[in-house]
Formats: structure tokens, sequence, C-alpha cells
């Protein structure tokens, strides 16, 4: 056993093994025991023999996080994220309780690939310019607090992504979002629907801000929507948000 321990926080990307980054990988092939959600360590599964594998579910995130820091006292330790695990991710939780054990911990944390680039590029290039990403996820975040955001957001230019934007729990606040910001943008605003990216079925939708409830159906916590800005357009099924090299060069 070694007698110095290290905890990797890892992004395991989309989905696919051939969107994780090197440094993820290798992290992971380096470690000892590795911790994470089930759905997040069956997609790497491949990659774990020989590991010890401590596996649970979903809202058990303060429980892994804890024993993470407490293996990686004298263990190499990789606790998986699905995306990038500081957007929306394990990061932040295993400083938090890293802050109330107030202990020294060796803590690297390993960026990847997040949900919401790799579904950018399916569609395109609909975040080519500023950009905010809101969770619609009403667990840990009250809901009045994400209206206030998608409000602030959605007057504004920003291209917007929408994390978690429906389960079975929370089937309408997909719907209640979509009024929210058509309150300010045009109904002929761009739209991609990127389901399963990374994954087995992934299929994405391009659409408008007045058609995209018609496939609501299409959208579920594997999902992530993107809706462009004022200059955004739809070209051959993909959509574009100009950078600004119009105003400056002939194109």
């Amino acid at each position: 056993m070694r007698s110095q321990g290290k905890l990797y926080i890892v992004g395991i990307g989309p989905g696919a093994i051939e969107e994780m980054t090197i440094k993820a990988r290798d992290a992971l092939l380096t470690s000892d025991i590795i911790i994470g959600n089930k759905s997040y360590i069956n997609l790497v599964r491949k990659l774990l023999d020989g590991k010890e594998i401590i596996e649970s579910s979903m809202g058990k995130e303060v429980e892994r996080a804890r024993k993470a820091l407490l293996l990686s006292k004298d263990n190499i330790v990789s606790i998986i994220s699905g995306g990038d695990a500081h957007v929306y991710g394990m990061a932040g939780i295993v400083f938090e309780i890293a802050e109330s054990m107030d202990d020294h911990f060796e803590i690297e944390v390993i960026s990847g690939v997040s949900s919401v680039s790799a579904s950018s590029s399916r569609i395109g290039a609909p975040l080519n310019n500023d950009f905010a990403v809101v969770s619609l996820s009403d667990l840990l975040t009250p809901w009045q607090m994400i209206e206030e955001n998608l409000s602030a957001v959605a007057s504004s230019n920003f291209c917007i992504a929408l994390y978690n934007p429906k389960s079975q729990r929370r089937n309408e606040n997909f719907k209640k979002s979509i009024e929210i910001i058509k309150r300010y943008r045009d109904a002929d605003t761009p739209v991609g629907i990127i389901r399963n990216c990374s994954r087995e079925d992934e299929a994405f939708v391009v659409t408008t801000l007045k058609e995209v409830l018609k496939f609501d159906d299409c959208v579920d916590m594997h999902t992530t929507v993107l809706i462009g800005n004022r200059e955004s357009r739809i070209w051959k099924n993909r959509i574009i948000t100009p950078r600004g090299y119009h105003r400056k060069y002939r194109i």
C-alpha cells in the first residue's frame, strides 16, 4: 500500500471512449480504485480490468465523494464524472467535503469534453459567440432561481444551452423554460435538440423556438438543448452563430 495517495476527479467526456481525453484515460489506468455512478462506470468499464470498482446510483454523490477522499489517503483513486467534472459534475461536491473535513488531500481535477461542447459539434456552430449554460434540474437549485437565471439570459443576446431539461419527475420544466425564453426571443430563433450525444442511438433535431415543443417527446435527461442568439441562423440542417467576421472581412 502506498504511503501517499492521490485523488483524481476525472471528466470522462460525453460517452464514447474515443471522446475521452488522453489525460483522463491515463488517470483511470494508473488508479487503484475507481468510484462513480453506475451508468458512467459502464461507459468506461472496458478500461477498468483489474481495478477495484465502487459504484452507486444517482443521489449518492455525497457518499461517493467522501469515500473517494478517505480512500485517497493511501491509494490512487479516480472518482469519475460524465462530461467535464466541474460542469455540474463531481468536482464541486468533492472540494466542499474536503473543505468541511479540513484535512490535507492530494487532489487533481482532470477536465473532459463537456456535453455542451460535444452536442454543439453535432449541429454546426451554434455556440460560436457568447453563451450561457442553465440546468433545469430543481433537485438542488430552487425553481424560482432557475426562472430568474433563464429570464436574465434570454433577455440578453447569449446563446443558451439547457442541461437536464426533463425527467420523469420534472416533465414540465422544459415547457416552462421555453415559454420564458419565448418572451424575449423571436419565434424563428434556431434550436437544436441533441439526445444521447456520443452514445448509442445518438440523434439530433434542428428546429425553431416556435416549433421546438413539437419535439417534446425527444427530450429527457440525456438531452442537451441549444438555443441561438439574435444572429443565429439555420443552414442545411445545421445552426450557425456568427462570431462577427462579417463585420470586418468580406466572406
